[in-house]
């Protein structure tokens, strides 16, 4: 498993994050089971969101594994807030409302990482640096970020912000890559140059923005896999040859494009099975040259100018 360090943090991770988004259609011994594996693997980092499950995801977990100080040290664990039922609250009475709760529901005294999990068009970037304050000096937040945020918008908060913003969540798969497409294709009157992110990927790495991808796998918003879809035979078959030249899952390989990237991201997994944890593990430090990264780029529909 490699390991990155997070900028302006004093955090090493893994460059696999266990996501917990659907465990709580999971039994207690199911959970456990699939923590031990992702901890096996190496895997430390495990993201959660006061929206998943209704907040059951984050109470499941902890129950899981017997939340203990032992175990809080293995982990780096981050939660999200702002989404509600049917819109987006950022406001400083929510975050605060909203972090209390993670907190009980986790067993935990604090959140290595707090993400503002949607942008909410009526934010108050003022209200929110008073709440990430609060948190950070009561030592409920160690650090804070932001998921699915255009670059303006970050630097909104960053005008008022104390604290460097140290993650962004973003979804990117081989076949979700407009962060990729407008900069490989700039200046060309094509639709694979429409600037659809801000150029996100380069304000990140000007930044130093951890990005974490979600969805690694997804061919759309929530569509499913583009594994074995009829859509992508090129792309399955160019995924496959890659990881029987060392011998990995087609998961895996999936996983290897996004992490041979120089901006050392991290892949959140969603999967509640241990099987496919492990396959798509393989994929956390695997060599793959600039040839065999443009080839699987290309063989998902891409245009390479």
């Amino acid at each position: 498993m490699k390991n990155i360090t997070i900028a302006n943090t004093g955090l090493t991770s893994s460059n696999i994050v266990m996501g917990c988004m659907r465990i709580n259609s999971l039994s207690l011994s199911e959970i456990d089971g699939l923590v031990k594996t992702a901890l096996d693997q190496g895997i430390n980092f495990f993201d959660h969101a006061d929206k998943y499950g209704g907040g059951a995801s984050e109470t499941l977990f902890s129950q899981a594994i017997g939340m203990n100080s032992r175990l809080r040290e293995k982990m780096i664990i981050q939660s999200k807030c702002c989404i509600r039922q049917d819109f987006y609250d950022a406001s400083k009475e929510y975050i605060l409302e909203a972090v209390d709760g993670s907190l009980k529901r986790l067993q935990t005294d604090f959140l290595d990482i707090l993400l503002l999990h949607r942008p909410d068009a009526l934010i108050e970037p003022e209200e929110v640096a008073e709440a990430f304050e609060i948190l950070h000096s009561s030592g409920k937040v160690k650090y804070f970020g932001v998921s699915n945020y255009n670059p303006m918008q970050i630097e909104l908060l960053k005008k008022y912000v104390p604290f460097p913003l140290v993650i962004n969540q973003l979804q990117y798969s081989v076949v979700h890559t407009p962060m990729i497409d407008e900069g490989m294709a700039a200046n060309m009157a094509i639709n694979q140059s429409i600037e659809r992110t801000g150029h996100v990927l380069d304000y990140c790495r000007l930044n130093d923005i951890t990005i974490q991808a979600w969805s690694p796998f997804q061919k759309g918003f929530f569509e499913g896999p583009f594994f074995m879809d009829p859509k992508y035979v090129t792309l399955n078959k160019a995924l496959t040859d890659y990881g029987e030249k060392y011998n990995l899952h087609i998961t895996g390989a999936a996983v290897a494009w996004i992490t041979r990237h120089p901006a050392n991201m991290q892949v959140i997994l969603g999967t509640t099975k241990p099987e496919r944890l492990i396959a798509a593990c393989q994929g956390s430090d695997v060599p793959m040259t600039r040839q065999e990264w443009y080839g699987i780029y290309k063989a998902a529909g891409n245009m390479i100018p």
